[in-house]
């Protein structure tokens, strides 16, 4: 099942709150995405792991994703291992993605920054001819992704370029709200958390249009990038 775009998130709803307008935009223009969440969530003091994965399938719905999986590692507990990069690997060659998204590359939780590095070693020892995989019994091809792009989450991070997402707010924010045990809700009877507080949701939107009020547009998400960007043309700049 070859995509366009592979979006992996070390948690359920991670790719959802760091680029779900970009992958909405993507999505509209006829792009396949599929969705890899590398654990559970299951240390998450709302919910359970349960919940959060009808809640992925809900927001799995909402966005139009391809396909979407969980490696169900172990949550908190993200390490650089060749245990873990291989299972990335084998997703890697089994969707043959152009362009990879992944966790932000320094972040409040820090599986975030770990699943980052996880995934951009994975991303080049999938390429690699003499590293041999299998999936369901067959054997894999080797495959590089052309980019790695990160998506900012908790932090503060000056973006190398923003996506205008200006027309696709309204699905991002709907497909966020499917994770429904994690984010406000005045009546939940669950332990507050960062993420559950109303500041918290509305800031989906106010940093979006503070990115936004920078690059020309309305709303805006921003990435880092590990390579260069070079541009063929202006075409499609926002100027």
């Amino acid at each position: 099942m070859k995509v366009d775009i592979l979006a992996i998130g070390a948690h359920p709803d991670d790719v959802e709150l760091g680029c779900g307008g970009t992958l909405a935009k993507l999505i509209s223009e006829g792009k396949t995405v599929a969705v890899v969440d590398l654990t559970q969530g299951e240390l998450g003091t709302r919910g359970t792991n349960i919940t959060r994965a009808e809640e992925a399938a809900e927001s799995t719905r909402i966005m139009g994703y391809v396909n979407r999986e969980n490696l169900k590692l172990k949550d908190g507990f993200l390490v650089n291992s060749e245990e873990y990069q291989m299972q990335i690997v084998k997703m890697i060659r089994k969707y043959q993605p152009e362009i990879v998204f992944a966790n932000s590359i320094d972040d409040r939780h820090p599986d975030h920054a770990k699943a980052s590095k996880l995934v951009s070693d994975a991303c080049f020892l999938s390429g690699l001819v003499k590293i041999e995989t299998t999936l369901e019994n067959k054997s894999q091809k080797a495959w590089r992704p052309k980019r790695i792009f990160n998506y900012i989450q908790w932090k503060h991070i000056t973006p190398a370029f923003v996506v205008d997402v200006s027309d696709f707010m309204e699905k991002k924010i709907e497909a966020c709200l499917a994770y429904k045990t994690q984010f406000y809700d005045p009546n939940s009877t669950e332990p507050m958390t960062p993420i559950a507080s109303k500041d918290f949701l509305e800031s989906l939107t106010y940093r979006a249009q503070d990115l936004g009020r920078l690059s020309g547009v309305d709303y805006a998400e921003g990435f880092t990038t590990e390579k260069l960007i070079a541009l063929k043309n202006f075409d499609g700049i926002i100027l």
